[in-house]
């Protein structure tokens, strides 16, 4: 049994109808729900998308704890609200954000966050230099879950203590975090409706088939992710099972970084998006609802398709524009990849394997493939220091197009292409402010021309998924954002729900996660301020009951719910929201630790920006990759200083994937 989501084809842009109400001088808060929401995906009144549409993120492996040391933190936290003076950051200790500028505190600020408030108890002030359009989808986000002031002070916001424990908001409590699985119990004093199914199990296997022959068992699995496209039929055609496709908000893409040559010449870069056959990829290793990459961005996200597509296949063209670039026939190179499975790419390996063969073919390279630790892929794709060539995707975490060209090609990008380009990102930026649609349309198209130019990276496909599920579970659904909302699902008659996804969760301090493997865990166990409808893309309110803008959509007011409840039993207030942001924030903030120490937060600043960023070192010559030339720093006429608004590279927005996507992958994209 088959089934597609009801929202298939009908996402917009959300956020700007709400905001355009806004814009007009008549601002109005969403209707909260008095629970969480936990039946199915809800019909969105967007119109149809224009064109047909077209999903992750990192994994980093931590020492497992064992189901004793799981547990949340200590049931001794103080359970008033709120605790000691209102909080805002930044407190004018250090001097006032200079929005003309760019600057706070002598150093660089990226992004368009200028200071957050707590009012009083339960009001919460977020202030902007420029209108921020997406603020709603940003905040619905799992990586932006709030959490409470004593226990990110007690764990000076980071360690096991915060990263592989869980003290969240949300329906289900961790009882267990091991190398094998992830174990929650429903929590009784939950806000909401309780979970439909009193514990929750999530386990994990990076082979399809293994996954698919655990659910068809009957006794293994209620509900399994990334079905492999070869399968989807032998569930459709199983009585006992269910198959729920998703949408392919996602993209798989071929990376450069231009501060390694020969990948500095965009020559060079359009040689390859010429030399590969696009469509070859897809019918051999996607499945039902794929489609090719003419575009970064899926055509189903409003303006995603607009402008000039990517070069087309042209072998012989491709192999023309190599001559006197050093990178001509014979020339050697590695292409660096991760072999687990995501939502926007089931098989790697076999993908990679088909580049080689093409450009080897098409342009007379020898191409080594180099397959990577997962647990690290993400963290030095995004860093930028070490894979001139790489494959990588992205999932949606909101459908917009900040979350797509933003998070990798704007200001507060990582540097995982190497240098940026000033016309793109200035366009981005441009975009980003606009409430207007036609005027954010015209933009992207300009942006979508700039990507074809400067080809920072080659888009590849846009991938059809899947999750299958026992056929007597009810509310079962596939998130289109990869995020399933597991607490409402009812497994049958069966007392336990079992989930079976591709890898582990890196860490459950999902401020710093950006693997979507994660992020999904985070989404039973904490709440944002807002969140996401069930298996669909809208937003509605979460711990917060209202978040409304001002006309400039510069100011957002968001009133939090009474009497929500930690899992340690502290009580939610207005502080908890600004520590929770002010640590991802700024770089200097004593608890902007994370999983490793020195966190990336790299879905903060691709959303928000960070404060604090010091000017960067003077540059070392770059390490030659295997095989390839020596590797100084290209010189990228195009990117230039950054403007006013953004004046230095942020060292975050990872490299893809999404969510599921930070590196990306979230998300999923975030998990990227």
């Amino acid at each position: 049994m088959s089934h597609r989501p009801r929202w298939l084809s009908t996402l917009s842009l959300v956020v700007v109808g709400t905001l355009l109400v806004a814009a007009c001088g008549t601002p109005g808060a969403t209707q909260a729900p008095t629970t969480r929401p936990s039946s199915g995906p809800a019909t969105t009144s967007a119109p149809p998308a224009s064109a047909p549409p077209a999903s992750g993120t990192p994994a980093a492996s931590t020492p497992a704890a064992s189901a004793s040391e799981s547990a949340a933190p200590s049931e001794s936290a103080s359970a008033s609200a709120p605790t000691g003076d209102l909080m805002t950051y930044p407190d004018g200790s250090k001097g006032e954000v200079d929005c003309a500028a760019g600057t706070y505190n002598g150093n660089a600020l990226t992004g368009g966050l200028k200071q957050i408030k707590a009012v009083d108890a339960s009001t919460v002030e977020f202030t902007f230099c420029r209108a921020d359009v997406a603020f709603l989808s940003k905040v619905a986000f799992s990586s932006l879950q709030i959490n409470d002031t004593e226990t990110l002070t007690a764990t000076g916001g980071g360690g096991d203590e915060l990263t592989r424990k869980s003290n969240g908001t949300g329906p289900y409590k961790l009882t267990e975090f091991s190398d094998q699985q992830v174990v929650m119990e429903a929590n009784p004093d939950y806000w909401g409706d309780q979970p439909k199914s009193p514990k929750l199990v999530i386990r994990w296997n990076k082979e399809p088939a293994q996954r698919l022959q655990a659910l068809q068992s009957g006794t293994e699995a209620d509900g399994i992710d990334n079905v492999a496209p070869d399968a989807f039929e032998t569930v459709r055609n199983d009585a006992n099972l269910q198959l729920i496709e998703r949408e392919a908000l996602n993209v798989t893409y071929l990376g450069f970084n231009n501060k390694f040559k020969p990948f500095d010449d965009p020559k060079v870069r359009q040689a390859v998006a010429m030399a590969l056959d696009k469509q070859r990829i897809v019918d051999a290793f996607y499945g039902s609802g794929s489609s090719i990459g003419d575009y970064f961005t899926p055509c189903s996200i409003p303006g995603g398709c607009e402008g000039d597509k990517m070069p087309g296949f042209d072998a012989a063209a491709a192999q023309a524009l190599l001559a006197g670039t050093g990178a001509e026939a014979g020339f050697e190179t590695t292409l660096y990849f991760r072999e687990k499975p995501r939502s926007y790419i089931n098989n790697p390996t076999a993908v990679v394997t088909d580049i080689k063969d093409q450009l080897e073919t098409n342009l007379g390279w020898k191409v080594t493939l180099s397959p990577e630790e997962d647990a690290s892929y993400l963290t030095n794709a995004s860093k930028g220091e070490k894979y001139p060539l790489f494959l990588l995707g992205w999932g949606a975490d909101y459908p917009d197009q900040t979350n797509f060209l933003d998070y990798h090609f704007g200001s507060g990008a990582s540097p995982q292409f190497g240098d940026k380009f000033k016309d793109l990102t200035d366009v981005l930026d441009e975009a980003a402010s606009k409430a207007d649609p036609a005027a954010r349309l015209a933009l992207y198209a300009q942006a979508n021309t700039l990507l074809k130019t400067n080809l920072p990276m080659v888009p590849l496909a846009h991938g059809g998924s899947a999750t299958a599920w026992r056929k007597d579970v009810q509310g079962a659904h596939s998130s289109p954002l990869s995020s399933e909302a597991l607490f409402t699902v009812t497994p049958g008659d069966r007392s336990q729900l079992v989930w079976i996804q591709n890898g582990p969760p890196s860490g459950l301090y999902c401020g710093d996660e950006t693997d979507g493997e994660a992020l999904r865990v985070c989404e039973q166990l904490g709440e944002s301020l807002y969140g996401y409808e069930v298996g669909g893309t809208a937003t509605q309110p979460s711990l917060a009951t209202s978040c409304e803008p001002n006309t400039e959509l510069t100011v957002w007011t968001c009133k939090l719910r009474e009497g929500v409840k930690f899992h340690n039993g502290a009580t939610l207030d207005a502080n908890d929201v600004v520590l929770s942001f002010a640590a991802q924030w700024d770089l200097d903030h004593p608890l902007h630790k994370g999983r490793t120490g020195a966190g990336t937060f790299d879905y903060f600043s691709a959303f928000f920006g960070f404060l604090n960023v010091k000017p960067e070192p003077a540059p070392e010559p770059s390490p030659s990759a295997p095989g390839e030339s020596p590797s100084a720093p290209a010189e990228s006429p195009s990117a230039p200083a950054e403007s006013p608004s953004a004046p230095a590279e942020s060292p975050s927005a990872p490299a893809s994937e999404s969510p599921s996507a930070p590196a990306s992958e979230s998300p999923s994209a975030s998990p990227t």
